[in-house]
């Protein structure tokens, strides 16, 4: 059994959460933080103190890299700063990197993390947190491939919210769709709330006002014929937050606070099973354990990859007058 060495670049709570998912690994200890906040990486490291006393501080990744040289890297930086990083870690040596979504804000800025990646074969994977989540895998892996509603036929998946735009909570709510549907995305439409092109916010750093980001309805067409509808907006905070409609050809399923099961005139809840750990801190530990068996992670960045192809295709249908566009897109 190899030893995991394990830096977290990005110090904050979402840093934080990562490196739980260390804890209770006797392989794997967290050895190093990076953040440009002196703050933040003293209160990481005194947050830490007990379970790892040897934490070391960095400002300078590259630094880091050179003399930790850790094989396990996690990211929870501003969004348009993944891909340099993530390239980064694949070239220094790490064999598996964990990155905050979305993957990255640009097309050509996730082709060149995940080439960095196969590269120097890296295993990637990505915080799109439902697919960590026990009820949601039990859905997808129980009820969906286990064919209690019969044949899939479409996913109608409903956000609102402050973080509701397609950067923010968008991407979780778009790769919760294509996760469900089990099946590569060949062609979407969109309708783009007005002032969409003027956001510059999509290419930078997360955004400061997420509630600013303007709304967007959307189609996506599946290879398997699975057919999803998403609807995002910031603009509602009084509705639920989290809406789902699952339907297939004998039954259907129901996803707000809680999964309820429909078939005829029954309807039952569906329990979730009982995980030690889930969310984020299991999404580090299962990249841990992928390292150590080659087996693959529950949230590739291809995965990932294909729901950054889904936004951009939503843009480039609005710019076509909501035209069809095909997946994926051309690149320059």
């Amino acid at each position: 059994m190899d030893n995991y060495k394990v830096a977290v670049i990005g110090c904050g709570g979402i840093g934080q959460k990562h490196a739980q998912g260390a804890i209770g690994l006797a392989n794997a200890e967290v050895v190093a933080g990076c953040d440009l906040s002196a703050e933040t990486s003293l209160a990481f490291k005194e947050k830490w103190k007990d379970q790892w006393p040897n934490i070391a501080l960095y400002d300078d990744h590259n630094k880091m890299f050179e003399v930790e040289k850790p094989n396990i890297v996690t990211i929870a930086t501003p969004d348009n700063r993944h891909a340099d990083l993530v390239v980064a870690a694949a070239n220094a040596g790490a064999r598996g990197v964990f990155c905050e979504k979305p993957l990255a804000t640009t097309l050509d800025d996730a082709d060149r993390m995940i080439t960095a990646c196969e590269k120097n074969g890296t295993i990637l994977s990505v915080d799109h947190t439902r697919r960590f989540n026990p009820l949601w895998r039990h859905l997808k892996e129980q009820v969906i491939d286990g064919g209690e509603i019969g044949e899939l036929q479409y996913i109608d998946g409903r956000l609102s919210g402050r973080r509701g735009g397609l950067f923010r909570n968008g991407t979780h709510l778009i790769d919760a769709i294509c996760y469900l549907a089990g099946s590569q995305p060949e062609w979407v439409f969109a309708e783009l709330e007005k002032g969409y092109e003027d956001h510059t916010e999509y290419r930078g750093d997360g955004g400061r006002t997420p509630e600013l980001e303007p709304s967007a309805s959307g189609y996506i067409h599946f290879a398997n014929g699975v057919r999803g509808f998403y609807t995002g907006t910031s603009k509602n905070t009084a509705g639920p937050k989290w809406r789902f409609e699952v339907m297939g050809s004998q039954g259907y399923i129901t996803i707000e606070k809680e999964a309820v099961l429909h078939r005829g005139k029954n309807s039952e809840t569906i329990a979730a099973p009982k995980w030690e750990v889930s969310g984020i801190p299991l999404g580090v530990r299962e990249l841990i354990l992928a390292v150590e068996s080659g087996q693959e992670v529950a949230s590739p960045g291809r995965s990932a990859l294909n729901v950054l192809e889904v936004i951009y295709g939503f843009f480039e249908s609005q710019k076509r007058d909501n035209a069809k566009v095909y997946l994926p897109l051309p690149r320059e």
